[in-house]
């Protein structure tokens, strides 16, 4: 798909196709996280695939109930991983870059699903303790975002979107 069409047509989706994610897929999705840019490129995030449905439920759970979560076939659990760009970045590594690796990883996560004909939605609204204990992550770790991918069973409301005139400038 071309880029700036895919820019356009993706919207978050919050209903899904109980239709399992093609291992091929999600391998697809987790390859453009992984060549997403990052700070001095430590790569200072993990990524948790979540199939299990228990599992599942207990993040749409500490997601402040949005059940649609646990309705996705999978989710990702991106962590930021601050220690690892303290090293190189002292105090702005793990206070914003390794916040910042794990989003931009999960941008391209979203964007590869879209491109591949599944659906997500990002999902920042969480109890991150919660969430890194349904995962298993290290106290080192810290829960950035949740992402449910699976085959859209909706087709979304188009929102609509700032005017660039409001939120660009020049200087």
């Amino acid at each position: 798909m071309e880029f700036m069409t895919l820019i356009e047509e993706r919207h978050s989706t919050r209903v899904y196709e109980q239709t399992p994610v093609e291992q091929e897929k999600l391998d697809k999705i987790l390859h453009a996280a992984n060549r997403a840019p990052s700070a001095g490129d430590l790569q200072a995030y993990s990524i948790v695939v979540v199939r299990s449905p228990a599992a599942r439920k207990a993040l749409a759970r500490a997601a402040v109930d949005q059940q649609f979560v646990g309705q996705a076939p999978v989710v990702l659990v991106f962590l930021a991983e601050p220690a690892r760009s303290s090293e190189k970045y002292g105090h702005r590594g793990e206070s914003l870059y390794a916040i910042q690796d794990a989003t931009i990883a999960c941008a391209y996560a979203q964007l590869a699903a879209h491109d591949l004909g599944l659906a997500a939605c990002w999902v920042g609204a969480f109890r991150k303790r919660e969430v890194q204990e349904v995962v298993g992550a290290i106290e080192e770790q810290v829960a950035v975002a949740l992402l449910p991918i699976g085959y859209a069973a909706e087709s979304p409301f188009i929102t609509p979107r700032r005017a660039l005139s409001e939120m660009v400038r020049e200087v």
